[in-house]
């Protein structure tokens, strides 16, 4: 480099950092007189509250269509009147609040920036008063009350989206990648479900305790989840499983003492819950699914199975499967290499799924596929390489007005050995046989009535009980060995046949 560039670059490189330095010092300016509503306290963050309600719309899209909601018409009002009533007494009235249930069997509750609460079925399973519900609903709201997860992205960036079940292979999402399997963004990773602190999570329980006592709701029953929630997490710990709040919420003993001295310290609001009684209470859960929902589709261990939309797959053996609403997802177990299925397109003709891509991608695509059969249904294939790095085989098949997609993806120099495990989850698509259509079973939680005298051992005998004595006694916070009274209610799970939907 010559004198004169190397001057111009110096000058070019004093005036970027004096523009950073005021943008920074702009910034700071806009956020130091920003008062956080829980603390009182000063705080500087990069994000604006209109900045933070448009990040919270955006990511409440990708959870609607990674994860599903449910649109419960028995229990979806109740969340909402129950969460609207906390979020009266929220010390932050700037934002609306918005209440969810999420179709996700992992027991969990999360909030996103801007007031958008989720409350998942699996962790429903759970709860066992309208006060428990109400306290970690609380304790959610404090958590967007007090800002926390707009710190988190302050410090570490906007959210983090990644392939969680095959995070290896990242760095094959290409633009052209991308574009043929779509978003397989896991948001059970990153910023979302990644831990707050202590301090945090300790503000948040108080938060939601003072909310629920305020709102008429007893603010120790969040210290009896909690401790429902230790004893569920040692009797999973040796179970795969996803991340859920035991991950993002640490149930742990020093918690569960904490909740329940600040409990003491609090006045409970003389006012009538929603449900009239417990028993009132509980009858909102009975019926709901737990684990696998058929409607979405259910594995039976290697084998995928989908009722309503009429079709079978069957998936390498010891790969890891994951079941989204837009996509099943199966890696392999050292995570470079992994099978995306989903449907792309309506109508009778495969080669519309090509169609589709070369649409999206803009390169030639119909041209080097070819047309098939696979177990009597209209199909095509082709292989793509991306950037040379990757290699794709991509079969489409046509069912039930729908346009089936399924692409097996690999490093190029792996990609010759896996090529024939591709084609033979390809080629298990095919339409379910009529036993195995109205064969499909799910778990629904039910109420029975105890036995006076009654063992948990034998009630799970007598109603066939898809849960053990162990998990009855968590869910329903009882000691294994109680023996139950008479017309007492207890949650089971009962594995019940699926009645599947019309085919198209």
């Amino acid at each position: 480099m010559n004198a004169f560039g190397k001057d111009h670059s110096m000058r070019r490189l004093h005036r970027q950092r004096w523009l950073l330095s005021g943008l920074l010092l702009a910034g700071l300016q806009a956020t130091a007189c920003s008062i956080n509503p829980v603390s009182g306290l000063p705080e500087v963050t990069l994000i604006s509250v209109e900045q933070e309600k448009k990040i919270g719309e955006e990511e409440a899209k990708k959870v609607e269509a990674q994860m599903g909601l449910l649109k419960d018409e028995q229990f979806l009002p109740y969340l909402d009147a129950l969460g609207q009533r906390l979020a009266k007494e929220s010390p932050r009235q700037d934002l609306t609040y918005r209440f969810h249930l999420a179709d996700m069997a992992e027991p969990n509750a999360f909030a996103l920036p801007g007031g958008y609460v989720y409350v998942t079925r699996g962790l429903l399973a759970l709860v066992n008063s309208e006060d428990e519900l109400a306290g970690v609903v609380g304790h959610e709201i404090g958590h967007v009350a007090a800002r926390h997860t707009v710190q988190k992205i302050s410090k570490q960036g906007p959210f983090a989206v990644v392939f969680g079940i095959a995070s290896g292979i990242t760095g094959m999402v290409s633009p052209l990648v991308g574009h043929i399997i779509g978003g397989v963004g896991d948001l059970t990773q990153g910023v979302l479900f990644s831990p707050y602190s202590r301090s945090q999570e300790t503000e948040a329980d108080r938060v939601g305790q003072d909310m629920a006592a305020n709102a008429g709701w007893n603010p120790a029953a969040l210290s009896v989840f909690l401790n429902t929630l230790g004893r569920e997490v040692e009797l999973m710990s040796k179970e795969p499983r996803k991340p859920s709040f035991f991950d993002s919420h640490p149930a742990t003993p020093d918690r569960v003492t904490k909740t329940a001295a600040h409990a003491r310290e609090l006045t409970q609001a003389s006012q009538a819950p929603i449900s009239a009684t417990n028993e009132a209470f509980l009858a909102r859960l009975d019926g709901m699914v737990y684990g696998q929902r058929a409607a979405n589709g259910v594995f039976e261990g290697r084998t995928f199975l989908h009722p309503d939309m009429n079709f079978f797959l069957e998936f390498p053996e010891k790969w890891n499967n994951d079941n989204t609403p837009e996509r099943i997802v199966s890696a392999a177990p050292n995570k470079d290499a992994a099978v995306v299925v989903g449907a792309v397109a309506e109508g009778s003709d495969p080669l519309e799924g090509a169609r589709q891509l070369e649409n999206k991608a803009k390169i030639d695509v119909v041209s080097k596929t070819e047309k098939t059969t696979i177990n009597q249904l209209p199909a095509a294939f082709t292989q793509i390489k991306a950037n040379g790095d990757v290699t794709l085989h991509i079969t489409w098949i046509a069912h039930g007005g729908l346009i089936y997609q399924v692409v097996g993806m690999a490093p190029t120099r792996n990609f010759e050995a896996l090529q024939a495990l591709f084609w033979s989850v390809a080629h298990s698509f095919r339409p379910l046989s009529a036993s195995e259509r109205t064969g499909v079973k799910e778990k629904r939680i039910r109420l029975v009535k105890a036995q006076a005298g009654e063992s948990i051992e034998a009630l799970a005998a007598r109603t066939n009980s898809a849960w053990k004595k162990e998990q009855i006694a968590v869910v329903n916070n009882l000691a294994v060995g109680d023996q139950l009274k008479e017309g007492q209610l207890v949650k089971v799970a009962i594995a019940e046949l699926y009645e599947p939907k019309k085919s198209r």
